[in-house]
């Protein structure tokens, strides 16, 4: 599947033209405010269509804003934390966590460091339980560091950020990524828990529509106290 990531990439961005009316009468969100975190080697215009409709339909959304998105832990953790305390402290509430393959890895982190500041955590293809569930991330590394081995302190702790969530999670897979092992990017079923499955390349899924349709649902499907809980309110 790997082969075909880039032209299925091209297709699903095709679709966003007659997909669009339909995302915009999207359920509408609270205001609440959400941080969108990018992908391995991508930055901020990667997640653009999706910043774009979240702020149409009624959310404070905020970009990493972290240029190229290249850093392995421990090192970036600091750096993670400082944006998440920036927009926590600017919103005056806890955020929405939305991120796309490794930058959904690194949600996780952050709401498993700073639960208080989290409402919800919602990734996209990303491989969070690491080689537990199949993901090498050192394939991906040495190929874009020219062969250098992955840090055995970045192995350890991309490993570990798959640690279960006091906060709701959603998490979108696709078994025909051709990227991150699908596996790796779902969580045990609970009562605050819950994946849904979709039909796309991995390079695609920022702006699959299939995809923007169920970030925006479950964006505002989740209300603080439990309101509009997974339980009530369907998968």
């Amino acid at each position: 599947m790997l082969l075909f990531e880039a032209p299925r990439a091209i297709f699903e961005a095709a679709q966003l033209s007659w997909a669009l009316p339909g995302l915009l009468r999207a359920p509408r969100g609270d205001g609440h405010p959400v941080l969108v975190l990018p992908g391995y080697i991508s930055d901020d215009v990667s997640t653009l269509v999706l910043r774009a409709l979240l702020e149409r339909l009624g959310y404070a959304v905020y970009g990493w804003q972290g240029g190229l998105n290249t850093e392995m832990p421990p090192a970036i953790e600091a750096k993670l934390l400082t944006r998440l305390e920036a927009v926590h402290g600017e919103a005056g509430e806890a955020l929405s966590l939305v991120g796309w393959s490794l930058g959904g890895v690194y949600a996780r982190f952050l709401a498993l460091e700073r639960p208080a500041w989290v409402r919800h955590v919602l990734t996209i293809g990303s491989p969070f339980h690491g080689e537990r569930g199949g993901h090498d991330f050192r394939w991906i590394y040495q190929a874009v560091n020219g062969g250098s081995a992955l840090p055995d302190d970045a192995r350890a702790r991309l490993n570990s950020y798959g640690a279960p969530l006091p906060m709701p999670a959603t998490a979108i897979y696709s078994r025909s990524d051709g990227i991150a092992a699908w596996r790796a990017c779902i969580d045990p079923e609970g009562s605050g828990t819950e994946n849904v499955e979709v039909d796309c390349s991995h390079m695609g899924m920022g702006f699959n529509p299939a995809v923007l349709a169920v970030v925006a649902d479950r964006l505002a499907l989740y209300r603080p106290e439990g309101a509009g809980s997974l339980g009530s309110e369907g998968s």
